[in-house]
């Protein structure tokens, strides 16, 4: 049970901020998740939900390379409704089941494809330590360049936060998603 009550339909919202709340109904179809206890705060809720419109529609991040950086940041955070609904976004993004099942054991970074191998070094260093050795950093600037690393570093630590959102906040994990790694 969460400790607030959720935001479960447009009239929880002051009619003010109802466009805020038709916002997410045309992005996620429903209001769950963080949408569901951020709009509490409509304005700030608008703010953020900025962050991600943009992940969703202009990163110059890969989809695939974002994903299992997403997901390094939910199991080391242990956002279990995080975990959930972006273990799905990561299939549907091309992260090969293998792939999320290493996320899942928390194997060594030797142990994935080169490529994925380099974010969840950087994801791992940065969720555990607030840090990124010079050697992970140096790797993928040279391979992918600046605004590339600077928008890695951002979406990693944007779902961070709402790992810390909506644990924090015991929001519960939807139905059939993946359970969060133990």
């Amino acid at each position: 049970m969460t400790r607030i009550p959720l935001i479960a339909a447009k009239s929880d919202v002051p009619a003010e901020h109802h466009a805020v709340v038709d916002h997410v109904m045309k992005v996620f179809g429903a209001l769950r998740g963080p949408a569901s206890v951020l709009l509490h705060s409509p304005e700030m809720a608008s703010s953020v939900f900025g962050l991600g419109d943009y992940f969703r529609g202009k990163p110059i991040v890969e989809p695939r390379a974002r994903s299992v950086g997403i997901l390094i940041a939910a199991r080391e955070r242990q956002g279990a409704y995080v975990w959930g609904a972006q273990v799905n976004a990561a299939r549907r993004n091309g992260v090969p089941e293998d792939v999320i099942d290493l996320v899942r054991q928390r194997a060594a970074p030797s142990r994935y494809p080169a490529g994925d191998r380099e974010i969840v070094v950087c994801a791992e260093q940065l969720m555990r330590t607030n840090r990124i050795e010079p050697a992970a950093f140096d790797a993928l600037k040279q391979g992918h360049g600046t605004q590339w690393l600077v928008e890695l570093m951002t979406v990693i630590n944007y779902y961070a936060m709402l790992c810390g959102i909506t644990s924090a906040l015991e929001v519960p994990s939807g139905e059939g998603y993946d359970p969060l790694p133990k």
